[in-house]
């Protein structure tokens, strides 16, 4: 037990040193701009903007000696971005498939320390390589139906996500940034007639969460999750089918899960009382959930397919 609680320390104690900030988002942004039409044309005149906003800041981040954002931004400039700012930690959306024709879309959101700077650097844990993990998987599991078009991947940093290590990770400030940015675009999609799901993993599912009520989204997966700031299912007010995984090696099972002065998230979202559909994973631990070849990838890409079936419990 007293290891279980040591695995939590470092959360623990920004939890204490942050509670007068605990109603605060320990940074601020502008909210993502409106999405455009989602339309080819409309979407394209998008990407090419944002691909020259992006070389912008490239360039300036490698003349301030900053390799690893030059480097970032010069593997997103190559992609569709839906949008991008660069200012403080820097929020951007990329874009796998085609929105004007998809059917579905699978919205990625990640959790803490994500930043522009680590929007592709660690593998398929970072937001571009675990949309790219997602969409490869997509396209394995429904070759017939080419899965890799009727499914668009939009890997969302839309907000100042907290670092790891800070009073905020403890907080729902920043979370609730992510969720008042995220919502629109989520109607925005759905608007479209497109099916939506969120895959939220670690501090993104309490992005997720209170993003939830009455969301026009069919699926909410939680994986790593420290808890949603809810307490269950059904105080989420959504009717969207909710799921929840862990793999066994993640140490977010011994973060308490408490809500108290503006302090932690509440329910496990993996216990028997919170309601959760919960999904088979592995064993990778916190970082391991979109991992090619892993358990939990190809259930959160049956999630994103809008498959339920398929999924193992």
């Amino acid at each position: 037990m007293r290891v279980r609680y040591l695995a939590a320390a470092p959360l623990l104690a920004a939890a204490m040193f942050g509670t007068t900030a605990a109603a605060w988002p320990s940074a601020t942004a502008d909210p993502p701009p409106a999405p455009p039409a989602l339309t080819a044309s409309a979407l394209s005149a998008r990407y090419a903007a944002d691909a020259g906003a992006i070389a912008t800041a490239e360039h300036a981040a490698d003349r301030d000696g900053d390799s690893q954002l030059a480097g970032a931004l010069a593997t997103l400039r190559t992609q569709q971005v839906l949008f991008f700012d660069p200012n403080g930690q820097g929020v951007a959306a990329m874009v796998i498939g085609n929105l004007a024709t998809a059917t579905r879309v699978a919205i990625l959101v990640p959790g803490s320390d994500t930043t522009l700077a680590t929007f592709f650097s660690r593998g398929s844990s970072s937001p571009g390589g675990g949309a790219e993990a997602l969409a490869a998987e997509a396209h394995r599991l429904d070759p017939g139906q080419r899965g890799d078009q009727r499914l668009a991947i939009i890997a969302w940093l839309g907000y100042p996500a907290p670092a790891m290590l800070s009073p905020g990770v403890m907080t729902s400030g920043d979370a609730s940034q992510g969720a008042q940015g995220l919502r629109p675009l989520v109607t925005e999609l759905a608007g479209h007639g497109d099916q939506v799901a969120l895959l939220c993993h670690s501090y993104g599912s309490v992005v997720c969460g209170l993003a939830a009520p009455h969301l026009p989204v069919t699926d909410i997966a939680v994986f790593g999750s420290p808890g949603m700031d809810a307490s269950s299912v059904a105080s989420l007010h959504t009717g969207a089918r909710v799921w929840a995984g862990r793999e066994a090696d993640d140490a977010i099972q011994y973060v308490p899960h408490i809500q108290l002065f503006g302090l932690g998230f509440g329910a496990d979202p993996m216990s028997p009382g919170f309601g959760a559909r919960i999904f088979a994973t592995g064993d990778s631990g916190h970082s391991g959930y979109l991992d090619p070849g892993s358990v939990s990838l190809r259930n959160l890409t049956y999630i994103a397919l809008g498959d339920p079936a398929a999924v193992t419990r």
